[in-house]
Formats: C-alpha cells, structure tokens, sequence
C-alpha cells in the first residue's frame, strides 16, 4: 500500500500525513473532525488519488440509516410486480439495492470508503455500523448470503462535532482534529488554488479574514473554503490593493464580505461594531 504525502492540490501538515499513514497500517476507519470548510471531504478525495484508489462517497443525512450502507430490500416492488406477472419476481436479488458499504466491499482492489459528516446521522447510527466495519462483513437474510470484503477499504468518517459519538465507536476509530490553518500553511493553500497571485493582495485579504476570525461573538467564522471564494471574487472584479490596505473601519464590513459572513446575526455584529467605531471616532 503507497504512503500518503499529501498531493499536489491538497497542502496536507505533517501530523495529517501521519494520522493516514497510521490508520491505514492499523487498519482502522480514520475519523476526522474539524470546523465546516476546513477539507475534511477533500481529504478523502485527495487520499483515492494518492493511492491510485477508487472513491465510494457515502453522504450522511438526519434520515439515514447504517442499513442504507449495507442494502435494501424493495418488498413493494417485488409485490406490485407479483401483481402484474412478471417473471422477475421468482428472484429475490433483483429486489436487493446494494449500499455503499457493499459496493466497497466488493471492489477487486481496496477502495476508499468515505463517510461523510456522520455525526448528522441519529445518535444509534455509529453503534450500528460497528460489527460492519470491524469485521468487513454482513448478512444478507433475504438471500440468505454473506458479504465479505475482498480486501478492506481505507475508510475515511468525517465529523463537524455537531454531536457526540460513541465511546464504543471511537475506540475503533484512529482519530485525528484537522486544526484551523495557521497564516502559512493558508498561504500555501491560497498558491495551490491561485499559482503565482499577487502576494501583497494575499497578504492584506489574509488580514482581514484572521481578523475577521477573532471577532469575539461571531456565529459562524469563515472557513478556508470562504477565504478561496472571496479571493476569487477580489481578482475577478479587481478589487484595488487599497480598499483592502486602508480599510476604514468605521465602514460596516469589507467589501464582498457575503463570500465571508453566512448570517444576518453576523453581518449585525459588524454594522454595531462599525457604528460604536464612528461614534468614538467623532
């Protein structure tokens, strides 16, 4: 199995590339959590291309199930096609939809398995998908059939933190926090998306979204990907250097902050903090 170093899109720091490294030689599921934005999905991503890997994508919602990963039997099928005659019926397989689970199972060569934002998911759904995942293998009871992993798939679990997982689960997991980018791994990332952009335009927009980020009482701080959303707007309407450089701050936020503040709560935040600047600037 290759060693992941990270890619030539994705700036991976050292303690990343060691927590893949570790989980895929224990073999364990490696759990990431971290701040929305912060690359947890593209981690994923970026590990399938790394190891020449096929990438099996399973999105978790607040209405799926550990069954889901596994298979569904379509029984209202299978009687609604009893009632019209057709012949598909005397085969119960045609009536079984195979989960990401089973399709990762079932590659000839070890894909990576990414579940994706898992804590969305009620809170039994972890517990339900411990036996899968430490054995790599289910039963199939209306066929009466056992799925085996072929060989076991680098499974990759992404957290927002938005709820507690369990103990039972986390024991069985190698875990790793993805930590908010420091001034000069975001710079690297900004040069992966924009090769050879301005560096004094980098500069001055790093500013203004670090300090952005340390406004105290901030609902929803802007992420990485915000940063690259809002650097591409700057270039593409060819913000000048000194709106960024002199921004006065008696103005209520910089400008195309709608890439930067996702809530009114927030933008409400900067407009009060603007005017409390202009009534001690008087």
């Amino acid at each position: 199995m290759k060693r992941f170093d990270g890619t030539q899109d994705y700036v991976a720091s050292a303690d990343l590339k060691v927590a893949v490294n570790a989980a895929v030689t224990l073999r364990r599921p490696l759990l990431v959590k971290g701040e929305p934005g912060t690359g947890k999905t593209v981690l994923a991503r970026e590990i399938a291309r790394a190891m020449g890997a096929e990438l099996i994508e399973w999105s978790i919602k607040s209405t799926t199930k550990a069954q889901q990963g596994l298979y569904e039997y379509d029984a209202v099928a299978r009687l609604r096609d009893g009632q019209l005659g057709d012949p598909r019926v005397s085969d119960i397989g045609n009536y079984i939809r195979r989960g990401k689970l089973w399709e990762a199972f079932t590659r000839p060569s070890p894909p990576v398995l990414l579940i994706d934002e898992i804590d969305k998911a009620d809170i039994e759904f972890p517990n339900d998908l411990l036996q899968e995942l430490d054995r790599m293998e289910f039963h199939v009871y209306e066929t009466n059939e056992t799925v085996r992993a072929v060989d076991r798939p680098i499974v990759v679990i992404t957290s927002n933190n938005e709820k507690e997982l369990p103990d039972a689960f986390l024991r069985r997991c190698f875990f790793h926090y993805l930590s908010f980018p420091d001034r000069e791994t975001m710079q690297a990332i900004v040069e992966v998306h924009f090769p050879g952009i301005q560096k004094i335009l980098v500069n001055r927009a790093m500013d203004v979204f670090y300090e952005i980020r340390e406004v105290p009482g901030l609902k929803k701080k802007p992420s990485t990907s915000e940063l690259i959303d809002w650097l591409k707007l700057l270039l593409h309407e060819d913000m000048p250097l000194d709106v960024l450089q002199n921004r006065d701050p008696t103005k209520a936020i910089p400008p195309l902050a709608g890439a930067l503040l996702k809530n009114e709560a927030d933008v409400m935040l900067f407009e009060r903090l603007a005017f409390m600047a202009r009534r001690q600037g008087r």
